[in-house]
Parts: structure tokens; sequence; C-alpha cells
């Protein structure tokens, strides 16, 4: 078990290395990305890669306050489903209206690889892979689909 600060610690070393292993990796649109804080430029609609004790997930987060206007969000990403699972070559889970670690209302597109760990640097491999494939065509695919959401 680890104490709060070696965690904490954990935790940042792996998103720096990760960031730095990323570095060298254009945008589809050939420009420099900060991959581990991607911005998708419409507010509310982030890009997420979240690691714990058990589990990594890589999703698409929808997190508008008004959640009339988070469900209308979820139905444009809907509409883009097929584009969707086509630029990933594989299905992820949509969830409209579930919560976050600190009882957010989000809805969310994800997937999750698990078991895994991010406090284990055994698995930090298997994290990069499981991150940097999915990130970089998310990416891809929100280059073509943003001007939609207004971005």
């Amino acid at each position: 078990m680890y104490s709060k600060d070696q965690a904490t610690q954990l935790k940042q070393e792996f998103w720096t290395a990760f960031g730095q292993y990323m570095a060298p990796v254009l945008s589809s649109e050939g420009m420099r990305t900060n991959w581990v804080n991607y911005k998708t430029g419409v507010k509310h609609v982030y890009f997420r890669m979240q690691a714990d004790t058990k589990q990594a997930t890589i999703g698409i987060e929808i997190a508008h306050p008004d959640l009339d206007l988070q469900q209308l969000f979820f139905e444009q990403f809907e509409a883009y489903k097929n584009i969707l699972n086509s630029a990933l070559n594989e299905q992820w889970e949509w969830q409209l209206h579930d919560s976050d670690d600190y009882g957010k209302t989000i809805s969310r597109i994800y997937i999750k690889l698990q078991p895994v760990s991010i406090y284990q640097k055994g698995d930090w491999p298997q994290l990069i892979s499981f991150f940097k494939p999915r990130i970089i065509l998310l990416d891809e695919f929100w280059n073509d689909v943003k001007f939609a959401f207004g971005a």
C-alpha cells in the first residue's frame, strides 16, 4: 500500500512519462499536442484518460451542467457513432447521465482496460499501449466531426 504522497508521485511519474513518450507525435492536423490534457475546443467536452489501482479508461466525457444540453451533446455524438466506431475499430460503452467520482452528472463514451494498476510500473507499457493508439484515433475522429460541435 502506498501513502497518499507516494501514490500522487507515481501517478505524476506515469503521466509525465506518457506525455514525454507522446511528445513527438503530431495531431492529425500536424500540430504539437498536449495529449495528456487534450483540448477539444468545446466547453464541457473532454477526452479523458484515467488509471487507478484496478483499471484504465479512455473516453469522451460530456460534463455540461445543464442536463438537457448534456443529453443534446450525447445525441450529437450518437449521430456520429458509426464514424467513431469505424475510426476506433472497436465498440465503446455509451452512458448517458452517469456520475463521476465527485458525484457530478456526466455522460461518457469510453472503453476500459482491466486489470491494470497505474501504481505498478510493470503495467505502464500496457497502459501506454492502451492509451496511445486510442487518443491518436480520437484526435483523428475529432478532426473530422468537431465542426458539428462548434469547435
